[in-house]
Formats: C-alpha cells, sequence, structure tokens
C-alpha cells in the first residue's frame, strides 16, 4: 500500500504537467490568426420543374456575377453529389456545388445579407427549392 501512494502523487503531478502543457499549447495556436466565420453553401444542380440540370458554365457565370462582387478577396467552389429527400417522401441524387466563404466575424452582419441575396437569386435563377447554409466560427491566419 505504501508503494501505491508514493506513486499516486508522482502520476497526478504528471498528468497535471502533460494537461498543463496542452492548455499552453492550445493557447498558442488559439492566439495565432483572427476570429472568422466560415461559410458554406450547397447549391443543386437539378431543378424540381424537371428542365434541364444546372450546367457548370452557368454556375461559372452565377458565381462571377452574384457571388465575386460580393466576396472579391476569394472563395472556394468544390463540385459535390449531394442527396436530400423531397417533399413526396422521394430521395432525390445529384450533382451539386459547395462555395466556401470565409470572412472576418466583425463584417458577420454585412455580410449575412449579402449571402441570403446570393441564396435568393440562385433559387429563382435556376427554380430551386433551396440552398442549404451551414456557419461556423473559426480563426484564420493568411
Amino acid at each position: 500500500m505504501a508503494v501505491l501512494a508514493a506513486g499516486a502523487p508522482v502520476a497526478y503531478a504528471t498528468l497535471g504537467d502533460q494537461a498543463s502543457t496542452t492548455s499552453q499549447s492550445a493557447a498558442a495556436v488559439a492566439v495565432r490568426g483572427k476570429a472568422y466565420i466560415e461559410t458554406r453553401l450547397f447549391f443543386g444542380t437539378a431543378r424540381p420543374d424537371g428542365g434541364p440540370s444546372v450546367t457548370d458554365r452557368q454556375f461559372q457565370s452565377f458565381i462571377d456575377e452574384e457571388v465575386t462582387p460580393r466576396f472579391p478577396n476569394g472563395l472556394t467552389v468544390q463540385d459535390g453529389r449531394g442527396q436530400w429527400r423531397d417533399s413526396h417522401g422521394v430521395i432525390e441524387r445529384e450533382r451539386s456545388y459547395e462555395l466556401i466563404l470565409l470572412y472576418p466575424a466583425s463584417e458577420a452582419r454585412l455580410r449575412d445579407a449579402q449571402i441570403e441575396r446570393i441564396r435568393n437569386a440562385y433559387e429563382k435563377a435556376y427554380a430551386q427549392d433551396s440552398v442549404a447554409r451551414i456557419e461556423e466560427p473559426a480563426t484564420a491566419d493568411f
């Protein structure tokens, strides 16, 4: 029993040292960069009215005309394959695009309105039911 009692404080001391080192490392990383918001938008390409799917050329024109003027500092577009359940319970699968926007958290109010205009413009132009939107706080350093 004496061995266990003597060993316990050492184990705790070691654990405490590791925990404080980990906390210090996390704090050092957290101070690098600034507060940003990452917004991801998901654009489907199939049209619910049965019309032709949105083409790559049409989507690029949409980015050039609707997104780039609002976010001229940069953006990322990724190709995707999505699926969702429609209002009739049918699983729909379609080619899609993911648009990633990164902007300072201090601009969140301004950017919110711009992002909603982008979503509404796409829904209207291509007869879409919706454009999904996901947002997360981020720390970024450029």
